[in-house]
């Protein structure tokens, strides 16, 4: 008997951010997918192919990009092209420049939409409550002993009862445990989740494994944000002490003590003064008094390993 033609595809999917008014921003298409599109194999290398078909689909110049993980999963389109169709997805992280008014900037979401839980600027989001009482649930339904006291295990990790002990880098961890529990939309119409569903955790959901992707990517920029000076690709050449607070909090999900924040990125010389001043009054500085503008230092780069802006917590 003739075997089965199986076949196989390899796309270029980019998790692309900006920030834009103290909210971060995720481009995303109207069929909920992050931008993506096959590896043409007239480029030299991967991510060639991927700003080449970002610029041609969106009109964007990807700045600062980097490579993220690769998903390669059997089931990751849900089983929608048969079993003998598989794709494997290289994932990209890359950070935009707030955007200029015109008609060729594509349209973005606030990522938290799609990850209301991330979201502690304001203290614990209510949506916790719902989300602790899905996850008891999935856990008493544990089958033996030993798989429920691992259930517990993971729950205490991801949502601490202790907002202390919030870990904000473990997005992708609290997406996975999620994922498990079947409280998201995506994991509800995957073939092979079968089983209870006690609850959905209201918020947007992603075509196929997308949201996985977004997850990763939020991960690897709040870690990287902490030890590389990543955050000035999605601020203006220049911008004041505030704008860096706040877009440092909008990617962390943390309000942080604005002295200590301040006192340690002037400390750490990654930024300079300019001789200008903000010439209009931004949310959060005093009325009457223009803000000094600042500017990131890049020759701080050459001069040593430059560590990233630290995360001094308001509380």
């Amino acid at each position: 008997m003739p075997t089965a033609k199986k076949s196989l595809a390899v796309e270029l999917s980019a998790v692309i951010v900006s920030v834009t008014k103290n909210e971060p921003q995720v481009l995303v298409t109207p069929d909920q997918t992050l931008p993506s599109g096959p590896f043409g194999t007239q480029h030299r290398t991967l991510e060639q192919g991927l700003r080449a078909w970002v610029e041609n689909q969106s009109h964007l110049r990807l700045g600062y990009v980097e490579q993220l993980y690769t998903f390669a999963d059997k089931d990751r389109t849900f089983g929608t092209d048969g079993d003998d169709y598989r794709v494997i997805s290289i994932g990209y992280l890359a950070l935009m420049r707030p955007a200029t008014e015109s008609k060729d900037i594509p349209i973005t979401t606030d990522w938290y939409k799609y990850f209301p839980w991330e979201d502690r600027r304001a203290g614990v989001p209510a949506i916790t409550a719902l989300i602790l009482r899905g996850l008891t649930t999935w856990k008493n339904a544990a089958t033996d002993t030993a798989k429920r006291r691992e259930r517990e295990e993971r729950i205490a990790i991801n949502f601490p009862k202790d907002p202390k002990q919030w870990n904000e880098e473990l997005v992708l961890q609290r997406y996975e445990l999620l994922w498990s529990a079947n409280l998201l939309e995506e994991s509800q119409r995957a073939p092979h989740k079968k089983g209870y569903t006690p609850v959905t955790i209201p918020s947007l959901a992603m075509a196929h494994d997308h949201r996985r992707i977004l997850a990763t990517g939020m991960a690897r920029l709040r870690a990287k944000i902490k030890y590389r000076p990543v955050v000035f690709e999605l601020l203006p050449e220049r911008f004041t002490l505030l704008q860096l607070q706040g877009t440092v909090e909008a990617l962390a999900g943390l309000r942080l003590h604005k002295q200590n924040f301040r006192r340690l990125v002037q400390t750490q010389g990654l930024v300079e003064e300019t001789s200008s001043y903000q010439s209009t009054v931004t949310m959060g500085e005093a009325r009457g008094r223009p803000a000094k503008l600042f500017a990131f230092r890049r020759e701080v780069l050459r001069e040593r390993a430059a560590v990233g802006t630290k995360l001094p917590r308001s509380g």
